[in-house]
């Protein structure tokens, strides 16, 4: 198989300071000078965190392979860069847990459910203490059908062997004691809220011939229907740092609510994997013996891209990829930054507290299934990449009949020493993010959407009234209007249950 090398190692030159190992001070002028100068507390306790990680390869040997980002099947022959898991095992003398990611579109429950049964059998580690969240590269095979891509079942079937084959070679690893700490800073150049509010008297017509959506997603540059965004953005990379007391950093944790960034025709792991690879890259240089996994979790961001419509006309083109290398660069340049600045943390609470609830589903009306069957009919013959925007809508229409009237949701708080990790099985507009991380008691909150399972989109009950693509009745988007109140008070108790592990 023909595998195309890595993207072209960025350019590090203009990377910030690299952290120093922490050094014995013998002096007590030093120490306060140290303390003064760099905010960093002498501190000579014994940690009781303990950590281990790796990283797995998942990318698909059997080609050509369907990729995940369209509605009608995209195949490909093209490996640009590889799709990995990355796995950090965190623990101390009474919780351990599992946090990772996969570069794949989504994660759905055919897929969790088994990994994390297989994780817990082979490594003993509760179920419940098994996080897993999907990166949403579209430059994946899919693990599920949406729209008109069924998934890749042989892709799947061995994909999950794969990790767990993986979780237990890393689980074999020595354990590190290590140290934990949180930092954040603002990136607000890449994220831009993607649904814009049309003007009055401004329409168009949806899949279902409607024309009363008051919200265009993807609307174009320069358009003169509309007006505003919809809804806000989230600019905050939030960081979890995990490391040795030598100063070196066994794994990084980011989150940052960027959708993806796409303009790619292969498999690739989009700028989450690049992300990833400059982060090892730049610390190797100094530490090259240690080591290291850096892995950037999808914050709340269903309604977030990162193209800026507010512009009168496109800017220029880019070459293939050259977008996702300057968002990577962008962001893992400024997570290395915040990992010099951070305060660590020796001693410390692991906890986590699940809940899941049963969250009611829509179907189509009487009138929508005599039309959606209708057109389903007079497409089922044509060639897949042939039908049209309604007549897939139309087959989405016909599949949500057949989906139980209640579905399990899955959502967990994690308590990380003075942070938390908060994670949807869904693909969770911003504002429901920050509301979150304002109701959050902890210093650092971070929200993580796909993980642990894939329920389609989450909107307000505010923006389903606008309506609009990630509203539009389909597997991609199925849960009753007002879930979203649901899971944001579910989320809510399960904080004030981790604040009492106090």
């Amino acid at each position: 198989m023909n595998r195309p090398g890595l993207m072209n190692s960025f350019d590090l030159r203009k990377s910030p300071m690299k952290p120093q190992p922490l050094q014995p001070i013998h002096h007590l002028a030093g120490i306060l000078l140290i303390c003064l100068c760099n905010g960093i507390q002498a501190d000579t306790t014994p940690s009781n965190f303990m950590a281990r990680a790796g990283i797995i390869d998942i990318t698909p040997t059997n080609l050509p392979i369907r990729l995940a980002g369209s509605m009608h099947p995209v195949e490909t022959s093209i490996i640009h860069d590889p799709l990995k898991a990355r796995i950090v095992v965190l623990s101390n003398a009474s919780t351990r847990m599992i946090v990772g990611t996969l570069d794949v579109c989504v994660l759905p429950e055919q897929a969790f459910k088994p990994l994390q049964k297989g994780i817990a059998k082979a490594t003993g580690i509760p179920p419940n203490h098994i996080n897993l969240s999907a990166t949403h590269t579209h430059s994946a095979p899919p693990l599920t059908g949406l729209f008109l891509n069924d998934a890749e079942t042989d892709y799947l079937e061995w994909m999950m062997d794969t990790v767990i084959d993986g979780v237990i070679k890393i689980s074999h690893q020595p354990e590190e004691p290590v140290r934990i700490g949180w930092a954040r800073a603002p990136i607000p150049e890449h994220v831009f809220n993607r649904r814009w509010l049309l003007k009055e008297g401004a329409n168009y017509e949806n899949p279902f011939g409607s024309h009363e959506d008051r919200v265009r997603m993807n609307p174009g540059y320069g358009n003169p229907d509309i007006s505003q965004p919809s809804g806000p953005t989230d600019p905050i990379l939030e960081v979890l740092g995990i490391s040795r007391s030598d100063g070196s950093p066994l794994a990084l944790i980011g989150n940052y609510s960027l959708h993806y960034v796409g303009g790619v025709n292969g498999i690739s792991a989009d700028y989450f994997g690049a992300y990833a690879n400059w982060l090892k890259q730049y610390f190797q240089r100094d530490y090259p013996e240690k080591p290291f996994v850096g892995l950037l979790t999808n914050g709340a961001s269903g309604d977030i891209n990162n193209l800026n419509y507010a512009l009168p006309v496109p800017p220029p083109k880019k070459p293939p990829y050259q977008k996702i290398k300057e968002v990577a660069q962008s962001v893992a340049s400024k997570t290395a930054e915040l990992f010099e600045q951070m305060s660590w943390e020796t001693q410390g609470i692991l906890a986590v507290q699940n809940k899941t609830i049963m969250c009611r589903t829509r179907r189509p009306d009487q009138k929508r299934s005599l039309e959606a069957q209708r057109l389903f009919e007079k497409a089922r013959d044509k060639h897949p990449t042939q039908w049209t925007r309604q007549e897939i809508y139309a087959r989405e229409s016909i599949l949500l009949k057949a989906l139980d009237r209640e579905v399990p949701v899955s959502l967990s708080a994690i308590r990380i020493g003075s942070g938390c990790l908060l994670t949807l099985p869904t693909e969770t507009f911003s504002s429901i993010g920050l509301e979150l991380k304002k109701a959050s008691p902890f210093a650092h909150t971070m929200v993580i959407e796909l993980a642990n399972g894939y329920h389609g989109y989450l909107p307000t009950p505010e923006q389903h009234r606008l309506g609009g693509y990630e509203t539009w009745m389909a597997r991609s988007s199925y849960l009753e209007i007002d879930t979203s109140e649901t899971i944001t008070r579910t989320l809510q108790k399960l904080l004030d249950r981790l604040d009492y592990e106090n």
